[in-house]
């Protein structure tokens, strides 16, 4: 019979289902609206999607105070005077890091308000002069309320971002001649940031409407302690134009200046916005200086990495004399094809005049010169007066023309997928090809709202094509996506039959907005030169390219490009280890430089450290070709290999008892056998359950807490065509990996006190009682409630198909960078549970991960142990976690096994309590001779009772057989005894 688990009521947890304890809802939108006479009318106007989620998004609030006034005054808030804090103890600084007078530090939890008058009604800025404090190395994030209310629903992200630079202002050179990649410091600094939109999607900073009176403001922390010293009000100045400008210099008396020409290599910049914003080495051309087709030269700056909207890059130069100046840039937009990556310049913090806000540049494959002025077609370039001294001159991603047609796109992508939703509650996912639905009649003003997304994407391409005057890849994808409106409003009875293209071609819009906010550019140098001087032109030559790429064809022969950064002298009588690594080069590159810097000059051990596939390891050690150490293994191997006595008992150390210390209990468990544990986590990864706020809100459902409050959601979902994500298997990458037991039946296993083996290991478990309940219980989520056996959660939940659903929590880091028009409509909490026999909810969910082993064949076995304990150390582990993430964004934030540097990884506060919540419950599965069989034919048993109707007790049965008979065939082969003692 099936197994039951008991309901725990949840009500208490029904808050939880707004987006926000401070979320805006339709009631702020009335206040509001109340003020500007027009609340009805503004209610009405909203986009479906908003009013699902009740959010009030920035361009609805802006739009009902269309014509308010933009008083000329400042409202300057000193930020310890604040009248009340909560959930946070405020501490005041007196002339903190060279800023005179008083201070105040926020932590990353809590809130702190102020309260300020307003003399005159209007639509005011909001700067924020603030200090970074020493924090997880992450932009610092706050939700800003006024009078306690969300303006608006983008006010839940104000990112306030650290400034970063080189550690050492020379690069550095392995042993081998390659430049290394100069590592990112902090180097924090009293800033005055606008509060503005971050996604690119407006070009403006925010506007707030305040009315005359008395008015609170609450800082809400989200991430990050910061240091404030004043909050403004006031009217960000708009740049005058280039003539007007022009015009006052030379009233002033400015000249030109004669003969100067100042080369600043790109690379050599001072400050940054972000850690991604690291030198780069560009070996496709001999253009660039400096320049080496044998040897690595980080010669450059940008690039992908260069591509977000507000990301910056200041240099610091010395003008010899005052008067005018020509800017030049050598660059490469290789990038975007059919319009252009455009930058905002700034000359010591200020915009010198409106035309260059937004500095185009147009794609080319090579790398040329670029005067400011003469690229935007005007055949003068610009003149710049500049005083004698110290400037500092900046580049800022800016999507001024791009902004409107970004935001638009967001909205008709918001409004589609909200009609496929209502498609789907109609239709099914399988529509009847034969039956007329009458969509039209069942979805109030379906054609309508067809028609206006149709035009307004019809609107964004003609955009599209007066920027790049001509028809490029850009609008291709709305140009499908505006196509099928089109014939969905031609033809609506034929839209059931569309509805995959149509899932599809909204998927297309995601895209392209993740395409057209991102604005790479690469720089080599920049000039200041004199209007008398001329730049030095881009060897793009014929001739110049042949010798290139003969050169680096000639000492392709001569390079190891497996070896990453020093690499000892064999000759040497240095402590030396070979370490393999399994992950890719940018990992590798920021791991060696960490050992350079930091492992070897404290150890006085030298690592050579490899790329290599790890699925070749196990030839590699059979052949007696292996490394010392290997990195980044699956957690089925360790315990192989210690079978084969092919790998060293970590326990034999006589520290190890201090080092395990570092992990959690259940990540040491795969890598124990017998006496021995032959392996240290590295990363530890389980289950986390994802929602979508705004749809279970618009169903009226619960976060399910137990699997009985599933069971009762599956059928609300049922009914409305949508489906709750349980992840069924992994696919093998190559021949012969180990497919772990899946993660939903071994969480509904440990939850009913269940086990995968018994008798120390000695026989499989998963044909006892518990286990073949357990198993019936989970194919029943398939063959009684039809769950999808296999489909892609992060498209599904983008789309709203799919809103709940339980994945591995690094599906965080893929949902955050690869939809971003659902941010802030999403979190994730710990699974469901089992009520247990002593009333108490056991979310228990096993763990999956990677070690680090040490071979056999190693000479300096202490010398391993060293390295080991290094990279397992909580600083390191923090280091390299934060180092990724500034490397590759938050799409490469590290899953630490190490307890600690967990904590430092820049999680927001909420996230991060929810992981360590469902942590408390992670238990490991146990590695045994013989138990690759588990995971494999668990998922046999399931297709078979689930494609067969094989009843599943029968199937798992049989399929256990197969599993016994391998553990004890592995334990006969290794001479360990059975349970008869054989």
């Amino acid at each position: 019979m099936r197994m039951k688990i008991r309901t725990w009521g949840i009500a208490a947890l029904t808050a939880l289902l707004v987006i926000s304890p401070l979320s805006s809802t339709k009631g702020v939108l009335v206040q509001a609206a109340g003020e500007a006479g027009k609340t009805q009318e503004l209610l009405e106007q909203l986009p479906a999607a908003d009013q699902f989620s009740n959010r009030v998004l920035y361009a609805a609030y802006l739009q009902n105070f269309e014509g308010a006034k933009t008083p000329d005054a400042e409202i300057i808030i000193e930020a310890a005077e604040y009248v009340s804090a909560d959930g946070m103890v405020p501490v005041i600084k007196n002339d903190y890091e060279g800023m005179s007078g008083r201070s105040v530090l926020t932590d990353e939890e809590g809130e702190i308000s102020w309260e300020f008058d307003v003399a005159e009604s209007g639509l005011y800025n909001l700067s924020v002069e603030y200090y970074p404090v020493a924090g997880k190395s992450t932009d610092i994030q706050r939700t800003i309320l006024l009078d306690g209310k969300l303006p608006f629903f983008e006010a839940n992200y104000l990112k306030l971002p650290r400034v970063w630079g080189n550690r050492y202002d020379e690069i550095k050179v392995d042993n081998q001649g390659n430049d290394l990649r100069p590592q990112q410091i902090e180097k924090p600094m009293w800033r005055t940031l606008t509060m503005a939109d971050t996604d690119g999607k407006y070009p403006d900073p925010y506007r707030i409407y305040l009315s005359a009176g008395r008015h609170q403001l609450t800082f809400v922390s989200q991430r990050e302690p910061v240091m404030l010293k004043s909050l403004k009000w006031f009217q960000e100045a708009t740049p005058s134009s280039y003539q007007e400008v022009l015009a006052d210099w030379q009233a002033a008396g400015a000249e030109n200046t004669s003969g100067v020409m100042l080369e600043i290599q790109a690379e050599d910049a001072t400050y940054k916005s972000s850690p991604t914003l690291y030198p780069l080495t560009d070996r496709s051309s001999s253009a660039i200086s400096p320049y080496s087709a044998a040897v690595v030269k980080m010669n450059t700056i940008g690039g992908n990495n260069w591509r977000l909207p507000g990301q910056w890059i200041t240099w610091e130069i010395e003008i010899p004399e005052s008067g005018y100046y020509h800017i030049g840039m050598h660059t490469k937009q290789s990038f975007v094809r059919g319009t252009y990556s455009a930058r905002k310049l700034k000359i010591d913090g200020v915009t010198p005049f409106q035309e260059v806000s937004e500095v185009k540049f147009k794609y080319k494959s090579n790398w040329r010169m670029e005067v400011l002025g003469e690229q935007e077609g005007e055949g003068e370039p610009y003149l710049f007066y500049l005083t004698k001294g110290r400037h500092e001159i900046s580049l800022e991603v800016n999507l001024a023309s791009m902004a409107p047609m970004i935001n638009d796109v967001e909205q008709s992508l918001l409004n589609i997928n909200a009609l496929y939703r209502q498609i789907l509650m109609i239709t099914s996912s399988s529509p009847d090809n034969y039956r007329d639905y009458q969509l039209e009649k069942k979805i109030p003003d379906l054609i309508k709202k067809l028609q206006t997304e149709r035009d307004r994407l019809d609107q964004v391409i003609d955009s599209l094509k007066q920027i790049s005057n001509n028809t490029g890849s850009q609008e291709a994808l709305l140009l499908t996506m505006r196509d099928q409106l089109d014939e969905m409003v031609d033809r609506p009875d034929k839209i059931p039959q569309q509805l995959t293209s149509l899932k599809t071609n909204a998927g297309g819009l995601g895209t392209w907005m993740l395409t057209a906010r991102e604005q790479p550019l690469q720089l080599d140098a920049l000039y200041i030169v004199s209007p008398d001087q001329k730049l030095p032109e881009s060897n793009n030559s014929w001739l110049a390219k042949a010798k290139h790429e003969m050169a680096t064809f000639f000492n392709s022969f001569f390079i190891d490009y497996n070896r990453i950064g020093d690499v000892s002298d064999e000759s040497s009588d240095a402590r030396t280890i070979t370490v393999w690594v399994g992950s890719g080069r940018d990992q590798s590159q920021t791991l060696k430089a960490m050992i350079d810097e930091l492992f070897t000059p404290e150890s006085g051990i030298q690592v050579n450290l490899e790329l290599v596939p790890m699925h070749t390891l196990l030839q590699a050690t059979l052949a007696g070709q292996g490394p010392d150490i290997a990195m980044g293994v699956g957690n089925d191997i360790p315990v192989n290999y210690a079978m084969r006595n092919a790998v060293k008992d970590l326990s034999k150390f006589d520290d190890f008892d201090e080092v395990a210390q570092r992990f959690r209990e259940s990540a040491m468990v795969p890598y124990g056998y017998g006496e021995g544990v032959y392996a240290l986590p590295e990363q530890q990864i389980f289950n986390m359950m994802f929602y979508r706020k705004d749809i279970l809100e618009e169903l009226n459902l619960e976060i399910p807490i137990t699997w009985d409050d599933v069971y009762s959601m599956l059928s609300v979902l049922s009914k409305s065509h949508m489906q709750f994500g349980l992840p069924l298997t992994l696919q093998p990458q190559y021949a012969g990996q180990n497919i772990p037991p899946n993660p939903i039946y071994g969480s509904l296993l440990f939850q009913n006190n269940g086990q995968f083996y018994r008798n120390q290991g000695q026989e499989s478990d998963l044909d006892s009682k518990t286990g073949i309940e357990v198993f019936k219980t989970w194919t029943e989520f398939y063959t009684d409630y039809k769950l999808d056996k296999e489909f892609d959660f992060a498209n599904r939940f983008r789309t709203g198909e799919m809103p709940i659903g339980i994945a591995d929590y690094t599906m965080y880091n893929q949902l955050s960078v690869f939809a971003p028009e659902i941010n802030g409509l999403w979190e994730f909490v710990p699974i469901p549970g089992t009520v247990g026999e002593d009333g108490a909810i056991h979310r228990d969910t096993p763990a999956s991960g990677t070690g680090l082993i040490m071979l056999k064949g190693i000479e300096d076995e202490e010398a391993g142990w060293e390295f080991m304990k290094w990279w397992t150390s909580e600083e390191i582990q923090t280091r390299f976690g934060r180092e990724m993430e500034g490397l590759m964004g938050a799409a490469a934030r590290y899953p630490t096994a190490n307890i600690n540097a967990l904590e430092q990884l820049p999680w927001p506060i909420r996230d991060y309590q929810s992981l360590t919540e469902q942590l408390e419950d992670v238990r490991g599965i146990p590695e045994v001779p013989g138990g690759y069989f588990t995971g494999r034919h668990l998922v046999n048993a399931f297709y078979q009772a689930v494609n067969e109707d094989v009843p599943a007790r029968e199937a798992i049965m049989d399929y256990v057989e197969y599993i016994q008979d391998e553990i004890t065939l592995k334990r006969k082969e290794f001479g360990l005894s059975n349970s008869s003692g054989q």
